[in-house]
């Protein structure tokens, strides 16, 4: 497929662009600053500039399409993950900005080019867990797709207003308009500095109910994204089996949620931010446990 990708030069994005270019798509990489990834050309633009987002959508995805005199031609599937990335990079009025308007420019422009495949870059932080003010709890565990999403935060916000969007979106066009409810993302090299400490300190990772995504994993969910046709408007956790801590969820429920309740048994490692519809739905099979690369 001819992909155009927003945020391919981001800490996740890299990884991910990487992957698909590596399973044989045609991706153009849309962001502020060039990946140089080889086989995969720039495209310097803001999503922000809607009459930027709708040039991207027409935009050529390699010299070699200035040969066949065949024009400018759309995408087959549009996978934005540009944004502000976390809160308290940005003001939060700035944060919000950027990624509500940003994705109404890429969505709209997409739709409107006629695109019947996006990817929008959605965030675990919806569920208002990891960045609520204070120590909170969410109401049900594990966190699934259904659950009914309640940041209080701008960057939580603006993931949660993201999705209304598309789903207005899809609903207007028809078309496939898949989110991604991305956990903390791990880059290869931080195997060996997130993960030794939380062996004595899982507490570190309660604000994410100690979940992580391998960046590579991320690459297989969104190229299964691309792969399955007719599905309408769809959210998908995107996250790996089990936890990020050696402890078992027994201990972690006791010592960290005890006043929240369970919606169903979970097994003793698995994945508290729940990845049970990407395995389902997608055929996702993880890669990149974490134990793999920690003694």
């Amino acid at each position: 497929m001819r992909v155009l990708f927003t945020g391919g030069s981001g800490k996740a994005g890299k990884y991910v662009v990487a992957y698909l270019a590596a399973a044989g798509h045609r991706v153009l990489n849309v962001d502020r600053v060039p990946l140089r990834h080889p086989g995969v050309a720039d495209l310097i633009a803001d999503i922000t500039d809607s009459g930027q987002m709708f040039n991207a959508m027409s935009a050529y995805a390699g010299d070699d399409e200035m040969e066949d005199g065949k024009g400018h031609r759309p995408f087959d599937a549009v996978v934005h993950f540009a944004a502000i990335p976390a809160l308290k990079i940005a003001p939060d009025n700035e944060t919000y900005r950027v990624n509500v308007m940003g994705t109404y420019n890429v969505i709209e422009a997409a739709v409107k080019m006629g695109i019947r495949k996006i990817i929008v870059a959605s965030s675990e932080t919806t569920y208002g867990v990891c960045f609520s003010d204070g120590v909170v709890d969410p109401k049900v565990l594990p966190l699934e797709e259904d659950y009914p999403i309640d940041p209080m935060d701008s960057y939580g916000m603006s993931k949660k207003v993201n999705e209304a969007t598309a789903q207005s979106f899809q609903r207007r066009s028809g078309a496939d308009i898949y989110a991604l409810r991305i956990g903390n993302v791990i880059e290869p090299h931080e195997y060996a500095t997130v993960f030794p400490p939380l062996k004595d300190n899982p507490g570190l990772r309660r604000r994410i109910t100690f979940s992580y995504i391998d960046a590579r994993d991320l690459g297989q969910i969104v190229d299964l994204c691309l792969k399955k046709d007719g599905l309408g408007w769809q959210v998908f956790n995107a996250c790996n089996d089990t936890n990020s801590v050696p402890q078992e969820n027994g201990e972690l429920l006791a010592r960290f949620f005890p006043n929240v309740p369970l919606s169903r048994p979970v097994g003793p490692h698995e994945s508290l931010l729940s990845n049970r519809k990407i395995r389902e739905v997608l055929g996702f099979r993880e890669q990149h446990d974490w134990r793999k690369y920690v003694g």
